[in-house]
């Protein structure tokens, strides 16, 4: 058990891994947060608008799948985003599904603020030095395998 009145709570290993996961993604969310709120911009809507810039016309479940939202707050986000113009929808191949992209609005919006964000990116890998790129990618595994098990819960 740690020491209550140590400054390094953050650092102490819980024996879930969701609530290490949770903590982490909150802590790395505040300071992606607070790096790009001079801009106006929330930190949901900045990945929306970067991952649309990265991987236009996708579908909106397909864009819930490579963020892992849940399609009530990937809907009540994308509304927000139509609502100021930076994103816009077409129908796809199969007229029932619709294809999102950045308007010109969008990119600019993305642009504007990619600095903010970026300064919180450099921050962050500064702080992990030479674990950045391991610790980059035991997440994209964590959020792979935790979508094969959500897949096979539900078959």
């Amino acid at each position: 058990m740690p020491n209550q009145t140590s400054d390094n709570l953050a650092a102490f290993r819980l024996p879930c891994a969701g609530a290490n996961l949770r903590r982490a993604a909150r802590v790395a969310t505040q300071v992606y947060d607070d790096a790009i709120r001079p801009t106006g911009m929330r930190g949901t809507q900045f990945t929306l608008l970067q991952a649309l810039n990265i991987a236009p016309l996708l579908s909106q479940k397909q864009l819930g799948e490579l963020l892992g939202l849940d399609s009530t707050t990937l809907t009540r986000t994308l509304s927000t985003l139509r609502r100021k113009g930076w994103i816009r929808s077409q129908p796809g191949a199969d007229r029932r599904e619709l294809r999102l992209s950045l308007t010109t609005a969008g990119k600019g919006e993305f642009q504007r603020v990619r600095p903010y964000w970026e300064s919180a990116q450099k921050r962050l890998k500064q702080a992990l030095g030479t674990n950045w790129n391991q610790v980059i990618d035991a997440a994209v595994r964590v959020a792979e395998a935790g979508a094969e098990v959500q897949q096979k819960a539900r078959t």
